[in-house]
C-alpha cells in the first residue's frame, strides 16, 4: 500500500468520479483507475462502487475512508513540522484582539506586517471580540493568541498571560454633572457613588465591565448601564455629550470631561497578551508570540505598577 494510492482513493470519493479526480490530481484517468484497483487488490476488498453514474464508496470504503484521510493528514503534518523547524515557517496563526487594539501605541499592525514579511508562508487571521469570548476561544483551540482585557491578575486554569496595560479605572462626566459636582476636589469616588447614575461602559464580557459589575455588586446595587460602546474613546465621546458617566481606563485627561479615580484599588483596567498554557502551539504561533512578548515589554508598553 502506498500513500499515493490512498490519496487517489480519497480524491475519487470526494469528486464522486474518476474523471474529475484525475483532473484535480493532474493525472491520466487510466493510470488513476489502475492505482485504485491495485489498492483494492492489496486489501482484498472493493472500496468503490462503480455501478452507478457517480462513483461511491462501498461499505468497506466508507470504513476505510477516515483512516486514509488521517494517514494523509499525518504525513502532511510531518512535512509541515519539519519545514517549520527548518526555518521555512508555514501554517496558520489565529489571533483575537479587543476592539481598538490596533490603535495602541505598540502598533500591532506594524508588528504583524513585519512578521508577514519575515514569514510570508504563514497565514495570520485576526478576529475582534469581547475578551471573555476570546479567552474561551483560546481554551477551545479556535485562537492561538489573544490581546484581551482581563479582570484579574492571575489567569484561569489552562491559560497563560502577560499583562502589559495596567491602569486605574476612572469615572468621566461633563463638569456640571451631579457626580463630579459632588466631589469638587480631585478625590476618589467610591463605587457606591455610581448608584442611580446613568453609566456608559464597555460591553459585557470585557475585562473593564466585569470589574465594574463586581464592584457595584459588592456595594449592594446593580449598575444602570444606559450606553455601551466598544472602545474607551467612544465612551468618552458619549460622556462629553452629557449622556451619562463613563467608566473607562485612565489614560490621561479627556477634553470636556472631569475625570475622577475610583477609590477601590481593585478598580483597574488591564490588557494582557494571552495564550494556552497547555496543548500544542505550533512553531509559527510560538514565533509570533515571542515577537509580541518582546514588544509588550518594550518602550511602547504601558508600565505595570509593581
Amino acid at each position: 500500500m502506498e500513500l499515493r494510492q490512498l490519496r487517489y482513493f480519497v480524491a475519487v470519493v470526494e469528486e464522486a468520479g474518476f474523471t474529475r479526480a484525475a483532473e484535480r490530481l493532474h493525472l491520466a484517468q487510466p493510470g488513476l483507475s489502475a492505482q485504485v484497483r491495485q489498492l483494492e487488490r492489496e486489501l482484498g476488498q472493493p472500496l468503490l462502487d462503480r455501478s452507478g453514474r457517480a462513483v461511491r464508496p462501498t461499505e468497506v470504503g466508507e470504513a476505510v475512508l477516515p483512516y486514509a484521510r488521517a494517514a494523509l493528514a499525518a504525513v502532511e503534518g510531518v512535512r509541515q513540522t519539519v519545514q517549520e523547524y527548518s526555518g521555512l515557517l508555514r501554517g496558520r496563526v489565529a489571533i483575537g484582539l479587543v476592539p481598538g487594539a490596533l490603535a495602541h501605541p505598540l502598533d500591532l499592525a506594524a508588528l504583524l506586517a513585519g512578521f508577514h514579511r519575515a514569514h510570508p508562508g504563514v497565514e495570520v487571521t485576526l478576529t475582534e471580540d469581547v475578551s471573555q469570548g476570546m479567552l474561551s476561544a483560546l481554551l477551545g483551540g479556535e485562537l492561538d493568541l489573544a490581546v484581551a482585557g482581563v479582570a484579574q491578575e492571575c489567569p484561569p486554569p489552562g491559560l497563560a498571560w502577560e499583562v502589559f496595560v495596567d491602569v486605574p479605572l476612572v469615572v468621566a462626566a461633563v463638569p456640571e454633572h451631579p457626580l463630579p459636582a459632588a466631589h469638587p476636589e480631585a478625590e476618589a469616588v467610591p463605587s457606591a457613588a455610581l448608584e442611580g447614575h446613568r453609566l456608559i461602559a464597555l460591553p459585557r464580557g470585557t475585562g473593564t465591565r466585569t470589574v465594574l459589575e463586581r464592584l457595584c455588586a459588592e456595594a449592594g446595587f446593580r449598575p444602570h448601564v444606559a450606553f455601551e460602546a466598544a472602545t474607551p474613546d467612544a465612551l468618552a465621546r458619549l460622556a462629553a455629550r452629557g449622556l451619562g458617566v463613563a467608566v473607562l481606563p485612565g489614560h490621561g485627561p479627556r477634553p470636556g470631561l472631569r475625570t475622577l479615580p475610583l477609590a477601590d484599588p481593585r478598580a483597574r483596567g488591564r490588557v494582557a497578551l494571552a495564550w494556552r498554557a497547555r496543548g500544542p502551539l505550533g512553531p509559527a504561533a510560538r514565533e509570533l508570540l515571542g515577537r509580541l512578548r518582546r514588544a509588550t515589554r518594550g518602550p511602547g508598553a504601558v508600565p505595570v505598577p509593581r
